[in-house]
C-alpha cells in the first residue's frame, strides 16, 4: 500500500497543475504507472479539454500490460463534454486503476468505479483520501 501513495501524491501533485484553468470542473490529477516506474502523467485541462485520465493517456504510447492509474477523483463514467474517463481507461487496457476519492456528482457517485470492475479492471478506493481531501473537497459539488 505503500507504493501506491507514493504515486497517489504525485497526482496529486498534478491536480493542483490544474487550477484555475479547468474551473469549473475539479482539479483532478493524475499518473500512469507500468511494473513501478511512472510511464506518464496528466491533469484536468480547462472545460472541453481533457480531463486527468484522458490528459495522462493522450502522454504514453507504451504497452497497455501491467499499467495502473492512479487518479485523485473517481473517473468518470458518463459523455458529457468529454467522453467517459473510465471508458477511456477500459479501452486502452488500463488493469489496476486506484483512487483517492469516489466522485459525489448525482451522474457519477461510484458508476464510474461500477464500471472499471463490470470490465473486469481491479479497482483500489481511499488512497490518501485524507489529503487528497483536504484539498478537492472544496471544488466537489453533489448537485
Amino acid at each position: 500500500m505503500e507504493s501506491h501513495e507514493i504515486y497517489m501524491r504525485l497526482a496529486l501533485r498534478e491536480s493542483r497543475k490544474a487550477l484555475p484553468e479547468c474551473l469549473p470542473n475539479p482539479p483532478v490529477g493524475c499518473v500512469l504507472a507500468r511494473r513501478g516506474v511512472v510511464v506518464s502523467r496528466g491533469y484536468t485541462k480547462a472545460p472541453g479539454g481533457y480531463h486527468a485520465e484522458a490528459d495522462a493517456l493522450a502522454g504514453y504510447e507504451g504497452p497497455s500490460s501491467d499499467l495502473t492509474a492512479y487518479v485523485t477523483l473517481e473517473p468518470c463514467s458518463f459523455h458529457g463534454r468529454t467522453p467517459s474517463c473510465a471508458d477511456a481507461l477500459i479501452d486502452q487496457g488500463v488493469s489496476l486503476v486506484v483512487v483517492a476519492l469516489v466522485d459525489p456528482d448525482p451522474r457519477n457517485d461510484g458508476r464510474g468505479l461500477t464500471k472499471l470492475r463490470r470490465a473486469g479492471v481491479d479497482v483500489i478506493e481511499g488512497v490518501c483520501a485524507r489529503e487528497v481531501s483536504e484539498f478537492l473537497t472544496a471544488y466537489l459539488s453533489d448537485h
